[in-house]
């Protein structure tokens, strides 16, 4: 079973830049976090593709109609009427031809969460993902020659992830830390399949998740293990109840539950948003006024949170962040404005 996984320098960035978020933010973490990677209610971002044909683009868009039709935000594909063409990218870019730019040359699936597809500090060093215009920012592996069964849920669960969804079973209010079994059987004596995959020993013991996703196809070490499994027990993040049928919580072989059933296995179909997917997108994507100037408080909270200097302009350490925030407050207002009307 090979999990999705964005390439480690990626992930790398991400880290470095989310404990300068801590750092700075305090207390406003939640609304920090949120609110950065949350696109602005309302707004349409745009979607193009490095490869595939025409019908997998068009199936790829159709596919994201129950996602926009939940939500105030739109999914701009790009598609020319007159010839049935989508919107496309290239690694040549130097300009942004759209903000999430998929592919499908790359192994494997993955999406940057939200507007980090936009962000330029991820992938600076040139690498075929990250925020920048030549970069991918989601991919979904090989789609482009032989699409997997149950194919639409994977598109939904990754476009989440573009939308500023994060995954299920890190929820802190679910019960996947505890339930995760995340070392070895005792006794466990190390034993590889013919492919290089951790399989039970001889006394039928099994391996653990540690030692599972460090054979192939993954080849995680612990530290990508925790970046991708494990639950953040923070006080000052906030997160909605844990819904065992979302699309972005993970269908993981039972061997790596410590129950039968597990109360942090999936209960949905995997293809289909649940009612707490749709009641999320809501509360990212708002369509009232008041909901929108919720937000707005919200974000001056955290603009305040990271701190000004005498003259009310950023800190020399948080400037870029400070003025982007500001950009996406003005958006919130603007908005805000415009539902009004």
């Amino acid at each position: 079973m090979e999990l999705e996984s964005l390439p480690d320098d990626v992930v790398a960035a991400i880290e470095v830049r989310d404990r300068w978020r801590r750092a700075s933010a305090g207390g406003g973490l939640e609304f920090l976090v949120t609110d950065i990677a949350r696109w602005t209610p309302g707004s349409t971002v745009r979607v193009a593709f490095l490869d595939g044909d025409e019908q997998l683009h068009a199936d790829i868009a159709g596919a994201t109609a129950q996602i926009t039709d939940a939500c105030n935000v739109k999914l701009d594909f790009g598609r020319d009427e007159a010839t049935g063409t989508f919107r496309r990218w290239t690694t040549a870019d130097t300009a942004f031809a759209a903000d999430i730019r998929v592919s499908f040359d790359m192994q494997g699936y993955f999406s940057l969460v939200g507007t980090d597809s936009t962000d330029r500090t991820i992938g600076v060093g040139g690498g075929p993902v990250g925020g920048n215009p030549g970069q991918r920012s989601l991919n979904l592996g090989r789609y482009a020659v032989n699409r997997p069964a149950q194919w639409e849920g994977t598109v939904r669960h990754e476009f989440l992830h573009a939308l500023a969804f994060h995954h299920s079973h890190q929820n802190m209010r679910g019960t996947c830390e505890g339930e995760f079994r995340w070392d070895d059987e005792p006794e466990y004596v190390p034993t590889q399949d013919a492919d290089g995959v951790f399989v039970a020993d001889a006394q039928g013991r099994r391996p653990g998740i540690y030692t599972y996703l460090a054979g192939e196809p993954n080849r995680w070490p612990r530290a990508k293990v925790d970046h991708n499994l494990r639950t953040v027990d923070d006080p000052d993040v906030v997160a909605g109840p844990f819904d065992p049928r979302s699309v972005m919580l993970y269908r993981f072989p039972s061997f790596f539950y410590k129950s039968t059933p597990s109360s942090c296995a999936p209960t949905g179909n995997g293809q289909n948003l649940s009612d707490g997917d749709i009641r999320g997108l809501n509360l990212l994507y708002p369509h009232t006024a008041d909901e929108v100037a919720d937000l707005q408080a919200r974000a001056d909270t955290v603009l305040r949170s990271i701190g000004t200097d005498a003259e009310g302009l950023p800190r020399s350490d948080g400037g870029n962040l400070v003025k982007e925030y500001r950009n996406r407050v003005g958006a919130l207002v603007a908005a805000q404005a415009a539902g009004a009307d």
